[in-house]
C-alpha cells in the first residue's frame, strides 16, 4: 500500500530552491533534480520501513543522480517529509523540525 506523502513547508522550500539553482546550472536540470526526488518520495511511500533510520523515527531516502536526501518519519496513515537536504549540508538541522511535530 502507498501511503499518501506530506511535505513539511520548510521541505518544499528546500526543494524549490535546489530547483531554481539546478536550472541556473543548465535549463531542465532543475526539472530532473526533482524527477529524481520525487521518484525517491513515491519508494519511500511504497515501502517506508526499509530506509535507514537516522534519528529516532527519521528515516532517509537517497536521491539517485543528486547529492541529496530524503529526511520522512511514517505514521500510522502518511509519511510525513521534514527535510530534503543537500548531503553537504551541515548534518541534523532538521531535527527540529522533528520536535515541532
Amino acid at each position: 500500500m502507498t501511503r499518501p506523502i506530506v511535505v513539511r513547508p520548510e521541505a518544499g522550500e528546500e526543494l524549490v530552491e535546489a530547483h531554481q539553482w539546478y536550472e541556473g546550472q543548465r535549463p531542465g536540470l532543475g526539472d530532473e533534480m526533482v524527477a529524481c526526488v520525487e521518484a525517491a518520495l513515491q519508494a519511500a511511500a511504497r515501502n517506508p520501513g526499509v530506509f535507514q533510520k537516522v534519528h529516532g523515527p527519521v528515516r532517509r531516502v537517497l536521491v539517485r543522480r543528486f547529492p541529496y536526501g530524503v529526511f520522512f518519519f511514517e505514521t500510522d496513515s502518511t509519511v510525513v517529509v521534514l527535510a530534503i537536504s543537500h548531503a553537504h549540508r551541515t548534518p541534523d538541522y532538521w531535527e527540529r523540525r522533528l520536535r515541532d511535530e
